[in-house]
Order: structure tokens, then C-alpha cells, then sequence
């Protein structure tokens, strides 16, 4: 194998040891602590300048401006953040970020020492506890650890560079021309999905001389510029108000990033008379430009979040036929067989509403997404407006004297829209808190499991669309089936948890977790069931059908 080959091999062995420690620092804070620097973001949003320091304090500890950049995104797609202030968030994750490539550039002598302790560390902490927090803590040394180490195999790598004349042409070269230059900054940016990891590179060939100090400039202002475009990339499924902030931002890294790029020649002198070495001139320029940056437009983030709004509008959504209730008319009331008929339209309309977010529970539970989960609180905010809505609608007509018949089918729907707001709180409160641990466990269900659970809410689906045409048609023989599909339910959920126990009856630790996750999410859907087939129960004790006890008697004794 040749010394070039050889060089390369190592090179690429070292960047992907910093992408995999960042990776797992990243993943370490967001499991352990995510909600926590989500609600330490939060509470800091009061002006621009809390949610610079916001920024830049929560990604000095996460390492990574692309990831607290699609954090700020998700926030602002929930519309818990506006433009203008995420914008200040994410000029302060900038700033962090650049401070923390400067340590790292920096800390080359001590590299040696730190990796190893901090693997060591890491490796004790992951492995003597199976705490959740504790845990995480020591992934978190560990990608600490590979970070340092990964600093040593890019600088080791690199050294044998120092004798390689034709590299030093081409490096030197592509350093003459600024904008060849930036533009490879850029894309090696982009492509590693890491601003630190590229800087780290143009420190390592400063230090073995491939590299003068001016032709670092251009690179790095590529980097700032390509180090925006990863975040731009991962948001473009989002809404507009999600796609905006990483937009904002780029576009202010990019124009700083453009105008520096034409003064470049006139900029270099001055830098060469910073009193530092060569590695921590460059990164302090790195430094200086996010500060730079952000000085400039932090004045300036309502100005850049309406340009944003123009470049991605808001999207025009189609109407929602469910948004709100549509049939409760008061000119009504004084036609009691109208106003039921319409009180039961709208509990129709209330089953088609907890169907969707049946669905959009089920959906999140098979692909794990917590994002899929944040449209639940809406649905379950709408599910209750409708019920107030029914029930005060129905309080209204029942001010007048009515007909035996009419005051008990005006109770009739008041019970179901009550039972359908409570499996609604099933989904929103119960349900949705066994997946989002399912979620951030990394609790993955069988095949077997998921058929069972799919089987399971196929009855309820079942159920559902049967209990509204019972709830309309008050038929006996369709409230008979409902109750049916109820012992369907239970027998299926008896013979599930009956072989789910026998298969894991010695589990310990992570899946006794598993194990009762499982379970529980049965539970909460036999509650969601249960809360559905009540339609069935006042039409089936109308007909006289209804036993007062499910419990045998007792046989006499002769």
C-alpha cells in the first residue's frame, strides 16, 4: 500500500471517529436531557438577546449547530417559537458551535491524555448503570473521548504530508483562488454534516504547513456558508414555518460569508497579526465571522424573518370539514326531534374527529415518531370543544319541558359524546405517553407484537364506525353486534397477554421495560374500546336485554 493510500485510509478513518463521536454526544443530550435544553430554550425566549445566549450556551454542551438548528425548526413548525426569535436562537448555536471547533483545534496537545480518560470514563458510566440518565451520561464521554481521539488519527494522518511537495501545490493552489476555495469549503461541509469536523481538517494541514493561513480564510468561509445547508436539507418536509429558520439562517451566514470572500486579500494581513499560532489564528477567525454575523443581524431578525416569509409562504390548507361543529342550530330547539337529530350528527362528526387521531396514535406507535404525536394535543383540544359544544347544546333544549322519549335520547348522546371526549383523553394523555416511551427507549416490538396490536385496533376501528350507525339508528341487532365486537375484543386480549406471558416470563431489565409497555398498551386500548361500545348498552337495556350482572349464580344446594 502506498504512503498516499495509506494517508487517505487514515484520513477518512479519522473524520468518520469525529462524526460518530459528535453523533453520539448528540444523541447522549437529546435522550438524557432533550426535553430539558428544549425547555431551557424555551424559557429564554423573551428577546433577541436571551435567545443568542440560549443558542449558544445549549450547543456549546450539544456540539452541534445542525442539530440545535432542526431543534429550533421543530419548535417554530409547532409554532412554539416565531422566526425572529429562533433566528437569534440559531445566530447564538453558531457562535457555540464555533467556540467549540476552536477548543477542539486547540486542544491537540492535549489529546493524548484527555481520549483515553474520557473513553475509559465513558465505558465504567455506560456499563455499571442501567439508569436512563446515567446511561446516556456515559455515551455522551464516550463520543467526547472519539472526538479527541479522532483529533490525533487526522493530525497523525496528516503529518506525512508535510514532505508531499505535489499536495502542497494543489493545496496551495486551490488556496490562491478564492472562490474554487469556498466553494470546496462548502461542499466538504455539507457533505459531512459537520462544520467541526472540516475545520479540524484545515487545522490539521495548517500545522503540517500544506496550508498558509490565507488560503485558510476562503476555505473557512465556505465551511460557515456549507455548514447552514444541512439544516436547509433536513427541513424540507417540514411546514413553511419549520423550512423558514434554517432558511433565515443560511441566508445570513451566506451573505456575510460572500461579502468577506471579495475582501479576503485585504482581510488576511490583519489576521496574520494576531498574537496567536498559526491553528488558533484560523479558528479565531472562524470565531469572529459567526460573531460577526450574528452583530450584524441580530438588529435586523424581524426585517430577515419577513423576507423569509415571502421566500416560503404560508401554505393554503383545504378547508376541515371537522374544525368545528356545524349542525348545533339554536333556531332548532324548538323542534326537540331536530335538535337531537342534530346533537347526533355531531357525534358522528366527534367518531370520524377520535378516528383521525386514532390513526395518527397508531401511525406514530409503528414508526416511533414523536413528531406525529405533537398533532394529538389539537385533535384532543377539538374532540373537547365539540363535546362542550353538544353538551351545552343539549342543556339548552332540555330547559323546555320535553317527551319521556326525547329527554332519554337527549341523555342517550350525551353519555356516547361524553364516552368519545374519554377515549379521546385514552389517546392524548395514556396512549400517546406509552409511545413517546417506546420512542425514546428505542423499544422495538416484535413482529408477532405488532400483528397483535394491529389486530387489536382493527376491532376498535370496527367498533367505531358500528357504534355511530347504532347511536343514529338506535338498532337493537347492531348494538347487539357492538357488544359482541366488546367480547371479541376481551377474548383476543385475554389470549394475547396469556402467551405474551408465558413467552417472557424471565424477562430482566430492558424487557421487563418492553414487556410492560406492551401490556399497558393493551390496556389503554381496551379502555378506548370500552369507551366506544357504550352506544350500544342504553339501546340494548331499552329492549330488555341488558343482564344486571356478567357474574353466574351461584347454584342452590340441594
Amino acid at each position: 500500500m502506498t504512503a498516499g493510500t495509506t494517508v487517505i485510509i487514515e484520513l477518512l478513518g479519522g473524520v468518520a471517529i469525529l462524526l460518530w463521536g459528535v453523533r453520539m454526544v448528540r444523541t447522549g443530550i437529546m435522550r438524557g436531557w432533550g426535553d430539558r435544553l428544549k425547555h431551557f430554550i424555551q424559557q429564554r425566549l423573551g428577546n433577541g438577546a436571551s435567545a443568542f445566549l440560549a443558542g449558544g450556551m445549549a450547543t456549546a454542551a450539544l456540539g452541534s449547530a445542525t442539530a440545535m438548528a432542526l431543534i429550533v425548526a421543530g419548535l417554530a413548525a409547532s409554532g412554539a417559537i416565531g422566526t425572529s426569535i429562533g433566528l437569534a436562537v440559531l445566530l447564538g448555536a453558531d457562535v457555540g458551535s464555533a467556540l467549540v471547533s476552536a477548543v477542539f483545534a486547540s486542544s491537540s496537545s492535549y489529546a493524548l491524555w484527555v481520549s483515553p480518560l474520557l473513553l475509559f470514563a465513558g465505558y465504567v458510566t455506560f456499563t455499571a448503570s442501567n439508569e436512563f440518565r446515567p446511561h446516556n451520561l456515559g455515551r455522551i464521554l464516550i463520543g467526547f473521548g472519539l472526538m479527541f481521539l479522532s483529533l490525533k488519527l487526522i493530525v497523525g494522518a496528516t503529518a506525512p504530508l508535510r514532505e508531499a511537495t505535489l499536495f502542497h501545490e494543489a493545496l496551495t493552489a486551490i488556496g490562491r483562488e478564492p472562490l474554487l476555495a469556498f466553494l470546496v469549503g462548502a461542499l466538504l461541509a455539507w457533505l459531512c454534516h459537520s462544520t467541526l469536523a472540516v475545520i479540524l481538517l484545515i487545522a490539521s494541514f495548517l500545522a503540517n504547513g500544506s496550508l498558509d493561513i490565507t488560503g485558510a480564510l476562503s476555505f473557512i468561509l465556505g465551511v460557515n456558508f456549507g455548514g447552514g445547508l444541512p439544516a436547509v436539507t433536513a427541513t424540507l418536509q417540514m411546514p413553511p414555518e419549520g423550512r423558514r429558520l434554517p432558511l433565515a439562517n443560511l441566508f445570513c451566514r451566506g451573505t456575510v460569508s460572500v461579502v468577506l470572500l471579495a475582501f479576503v486579500g485585504r482581510i488576511a494581513p490583519y489576521v496574520m497579526e494576531l498574537p496567536f499560532g498559526v491553528i488558533e489564528k484560523a479558528v479565531a477567525f472562524h470565531a469572529g465571522f459567526n460573531l460577526l454575523a450574528a452583530l450584524i443581524y441580530l438588529p435586523f431578525t424581524r426585517q430577515v424573518s419577513r423576507l423569509m416569509a415571502r421566500i416560503v409562504p404560508d401554505q393554503k390548507q383545504a378547508p376541515d370539514n371537522l374544525s368545528q361543529p356545524r349542525y348545533l342550530d339554536q333556531m332548532a330547539l324548538s323542534t326537540p326531534s331536530v335538535a337531537l337529530s342534530n346533537a347526533a350528527i355531531e357525534t358522528v362528526r366527534m367518531s370520524e374527529l377520535l378516528d383521525r387521531m386514532f390513526d395518527t396514535a397508531i401511525v406514530a406507535l409503528r414508526s416511533s415518531s414523536l413528531e406525529k404525536l405533537k398533532e394529538l394535543k389539537a385533535l384532543d383540544e377539538r374532540l373537547n370543544r365539540y363535546q362542550s359544544s353538544v353538551h351545552g347544546y343539549l342543556s339548552d333544549l332540555t330547559q323546555a319541558e320535553l317527551e319521556k322519549a326525547d329527554t332519554k335520547r337527549a341523555l342517550e348522546i350525551m353519555l356516547y359524546a361524553s364516552n368519545l371526549e374519554h377515549a379521546g383523553d385514552v389517546i392524548h394523555l395514556n396512549l400517546a405517553d406509552r409511545i413517546k416511551a417506546k420512542a425514546k427507549l428505542a423499544i422495538t416490538f416484535t413482529v408477532k407484537q405488532h400483528a397483535s396490536l394491529d389486530d387489536l385496533c382493527l376491532i376498535i376501528s370496527q367498533s367505531l364506525r358500528l357504534a355511530t350507525g347504532v347511536l343514529t339508528s338506535s338498532d337493537v341487532e347492531g348494538a347487539k353486534r357492538l357488544i359482541e365486537q366488546k367480547d371479541t375484543f376481551r377474548s383476543l386480549e385475554n389470549k394475547i397477554i396469556d402467551e405474551h406471558f408465558r413467552e417472557s416470563g424471565k424477562a430482566k431489565g430492558a424487557s421487563l421495560r418492553k414487556s410492560a409497555l406492551f401490556v399497558d398498551i393493551i390496556r389503554d386500548l381496551h379502555r378506548i374500546n370500552s369507551h366506544i361500545v357504550s352506544a350500544a348498552y342504553p339501546i340494548i337495556e331499552a329492549a330488555g336485554l341488558l343482564r344486571d350482572s356478567r357474574i353466574k349464580p351461584e347454584k342452590k344446594a340441594k
